[in-house]
């Protein structure tokens, strides 16, 4: 059977996903009796599944990546006359998509200077782990080779990563993790450790930091890794004060601010990367998922110029960065992300993003108001959360059992949404959106629509 005879039959389709698929995060267990969810087709915000059921996508790819939306033929022509032309060479030469694009972006990034191509989130952060231990054994003896991250932050699946990551439950059961990787406090005011507030509570959040710098041995620190808003934790916006104090803290203790951009870069939260939105200067900066809205798979790990001129020279054999990602000498990724990047521009949805955010957050406003299920509401741009409690006084959480049943009420209403699963022990009660920047008041107007119908059916 060719493709298109098979594309055209459902049930094979659907049987042959059921036989052979390992589908990502997900048990299987059910589909001996349902179906697994195929989608088959995407326009602007809209996906419609292989029954033809369409969808209101407000996470932008179930994990918040097609930041432009579907249907970009622009991007697929591109795609197509790159590879056609010149699809592959190993990333030790280099590509006239991948200058073009690296200087496009670096241009969006004043300070940063030097783009390592990769191909997944989980590797980008692989590389930068990489280059902090290369530059410890190089510059430091071998000592400063620590690697502080955050809890509830989310840096990747593989096992290095996993070492960098704070969501105990998407690490159960994949230990022993690599060694050298040190925990620092999560910054949810909403969640605040001692009870403090507003800018009193940032200066603590960022104490803590200090404080387990100290604890450890600050010559011992290479780097800081954190997202700029964590992502899958819950939607944490640090408060104001937060990321001054970081960044004087790494200054202070000569350590290097490495952000994780994988959710937040290009335009999710109103600016071209999540850290521009609190004045702040990293030294090594990763992304993915929104670098080329899914088109093609492509990551980047920056730098600045004072990290890669660690790696030059000639009189040891072994210090240039001796490593390689198959798949970042792939002409599609760069490609993609030409016009990825262009769309954004000339559609302004860094615009878009700050101004549908405000609505977002607005239309959320008014669910706190009518449900007192919802105890707070945080978000930037167009990435935005909504934290479930059975009680407004004691936070207790909503289970995760309704959380998986508003998160399905929405989806039969053909809006899907998302929600911290499995990931952080007992608190597993975060509603997630992210919609394409293209989102409109009325798109976002049906989302919030059927979660307060969800709401009401699931919890009263």
């Amino acid at each position: 059977m060719d493709t298109q005879h098979f594309a055209n039959d459902p049930e094979t389709v659907v049987e042959a996903d059921r036989a052979h698929i390992w589908h990502h995060l997900t048990q299987h267990k059910p589909f001996e009796t349902t179906d697994p969810r195929i989608i088959v087709e995407g326009k602007g915000m809209r996906v419609w599944d292989i029954r033809g059921k369409e969808h209101l996508d407000a996470v932008s790819g179930g994990v918040w990546t097609v930041n432009v939306g579907y249907g970009r033929e622009r991007i697929g022509q591109a795609i197509a006359k790159q590879v056609t032309k010149m699809c592959f060479f190993g990333g030790n030469a280099g590509t006239i998509p991948g200058a073009h694009f690296a200087e496009m972006l670096t241009e969006k990034m004043p300070g940063l200077d030097r783009v390592y191509y990769a191909n997944s989130g989980s590797e980008a952060n692989e590389k930068a782990f990489k280059m902090v231990r290369q530059i410890s054994h190089k510059h430091y003896g071998g000592k400063k080779q620590k690697i502080l991250y955050r809890d509830r932050d989310y840096h990747g699946s593989t096992i290095a990563a996993m070492s960098a990551g704070g969501q105990d439950e998407r690490n159960a059961q994949y230990g022993p993790f690599a060694p050298g990787f040190v925990r620092v406090p999560h910054c949810l005011e909403y969640r605040s450790q001692d009870g403090s507030v507003g800018e009193e509570y940032a200066a603590k959040a960022a104490q803590a930091i200090e404080d387990v710098i100290l604890a450890e041995g600050a010559d011992t620190i290479g780097a800081l890794c954190l997202e700029p808003i964590t992502a899958g934790g819950g939607i944490i916006v640090p408060p104001k004060g937060y990321w001054e104090r970081v960044q004087e803290i790494c200054k202070k203790y000569d350590i290097l601010l490495h952000i994780d951009e994988v959710v937040c870069g290009l335009g999710r939260t109103g600016t071209w990367f999540g850290y521009q939105q609190f004045g702040v200067q990293p030294d090594i900066v990763t992304m993915a998922k929104g670098v080329a809205s899914g088109y093609a798979a492509i990551s980047c790990c920056v730098t600045t110029d004072a990290v890669f001129e660690m790696f030059k020279d000639e009189t040891d054999k072994l210090s240039y960065f001796r490593d390689i990602s198959t798949f970042g000498g792939c002409t599609s990724g760069p490609a993609a992300a030409i016009e990825n990047m262009k769309i954004i521009e000339e559609e302004d949805l860094l615009g878009n993003s700050t101004a549908m955010g405000a609505h977002l957050m607005g239309n959320l406003s008014a669910l706190m108001e009518k449900h007192a299920w919802v105890g707070d509401i945080r978000g930037m741009g167009l990435f935005a959360g909504a934290e479930l409690v059975t009680d407004r006084d004691s936070k207790d959480p909503v289970g995760e059992k309704e959380m998986a049943a508003i998160v399905a009420d929405c989806l039969a209403q053909g809006v899907i949404i998302g929600a911290t699963n499995r990931s952080l022990p007992g608190f597993n009660n975060t509603l997630l959106f992210a919609p394409p920047l293209i989102a409109t008041k009325d798109d976002l107007d049906q989302v919030t629509d059927a979660v307060d119908q969800a709401i009401t059916r699931v919890l009263g």
